[in-house]
């Protein structure tokens, strides 16, 4: 199946999109022929004990590895070596344990 398209595109007009420098208004009542100003000095930002804490922690988890790079080489040693045993009760108990704090 084909349609037949016939005609040219109307022509865009400038005063839709709002051309740089005619001194039309924007939406939220502001002349668009000058420079936006900086916010006065008395404007100002105070954060929450909460989220400085938050920012913290996350400059602190951003300068440390994302996992010990020590223990996983003792862990593969255990495993090569034979040595590593798997506790399996223990196993079961955080997963029954995990298992019931999502049950809420």
């Amino acid at each position: 199946m084909s349609n037949r398209i016939e005609g040219t595109a109307a022509p865009v007009s400038n005063r839709a999109v709002g051309a740089v420098g005619t001194g039309q208004v924007s939406r939220a009542g502001e002349s668009r022929d000058k420079p936006v100003e900086a916010a006065s000095p008395a404007d100002s930002l105070r954060l929450t004990g909460e989220a400085t804490g938050l920012q913290a922690l996350q400059r602190d988890l951003a300068t440390k590895p994302a996992f010990d790079e020590a223990r996983v080489q003792a862990l593969r040693e255990s495993i090569a070596s034979g040595s590593y045993k798997v506790d399996a009760e223990a196993i079961a108990s955080r997963m029954l344990d995990l298992d019931a704090r999502l049950a809420g």
